[in-house]
């Protein structure tokens, strides 16, 4: 299997403040991570350099099998499939879902003067389908509920049938039966051996969708563990990570965590 992300001694520094600091982690093929930790571990920075959206201070970031600082990063972004907050507020209100999804064949958000063919709308429409959304394709993106945003956002990142897929924090804000409907669609994704590399960040083990196979533990910008979901997700990694004694267990395949 080839690399899809290769971060060697990566660090990211702001203001004298150290917001990653001597990462090393890679992601292969076919490998789904979850990245854990608390608000202001380097969760989002981390995702930021994956999508090519900005560069190390230090280090050396390979994506896609490029190196991050020696390619034109408006030729590499198309092949990175992106659902955050931040991109989420770029798309106008008024945009037609449909058109949400679409505009991503050409890395822009708000249709405007781009031509698509029956090809590319028939692709948004079956991605709509595929997030359970497709009854929405013609809907205006700012009626929709938090839950359905995060389904079309997702629609939107797989547009492009992309190599590396990259999810923010994707149920954050929703309700329990949001997340549980979308834990359900991103477990098909990642189950099917036909999706691309995955990474998704997270508070919650609980929000840890069946078929990710990894994670990356990450506190004050270092990693605190990483490796295989079954043998890292422990209590003591997950205690340390978080600064809060915790008890983890396993129901099904399903993961939850409390304080001990």
């Amino acid at each position: 299997m080839s690399d899809v992300l290769e971060f060697a001694g990566v660090g990211v520094r702001r203001g004298g403040n150290a917001l990653l600091d001597d990462i090393d982690w890679s992601v292969e093929e076919g490998e789904r991570w979850v990245v854990i930790g608390p608000n202001g571990a380097g969760k989002t920075t981390l995702l930021q350099i994956a999508a090519a959206r900005i560069h190390p201070t230090t280090g050396v970031a390979g994506i896609l099998g490029e190196v991050l600082g020696t390619v034109d990063v408006f030729d590499l972004r198309p092949r990175i499939g992106l659902a955050s907050a931040a991109l989420a507020e770029r798309i106008p209100p008024e945009e037609v879902v449909r058109d949400v999804v679409v505009t991503a064949s050409w890395a822009v958000t708000g249709r405007w003067r781009e031509e698509y063919d029956v090809m590319d709308t028939g692709r948004a429409d079956e991605l709509l389908r595929t997030m359970g959304v497709s009854q929405l394709a013609d809907r205006r993106f700012s009626t929709l509920s938090e839950g359905e945003r995060k389904r079309v956002q997702i629609a939107r990142a797989l547009m492009t049938d992309p190599e590396l897929m990259l999810l923010d924090e994707p149920a954050a804000g929703l309700d329990l039966r949001g997340r549980e409907e979308l834990v359900g669609r991103l477990s098909v994704l990642a189950l099917d051996l036909e999706s691309p590399a995955m990474v998704l960040v997270t508070h919650h083990v609980e929000e840890i969708p069946p078929g990710f196979t990894d994670i990356l533990m990450l506190r004050e910008g270092r990693i605190v563990a990483a490796g295989p979901l079954e043998v890292t997700l422990t209590a003591e990694n997950l205690s340390t990570t978080f600064d809060l004694p915790l008890v983890v267990e396993k129901h099904g395949e399903r993961w939850l965590a409390r304080a001990a």
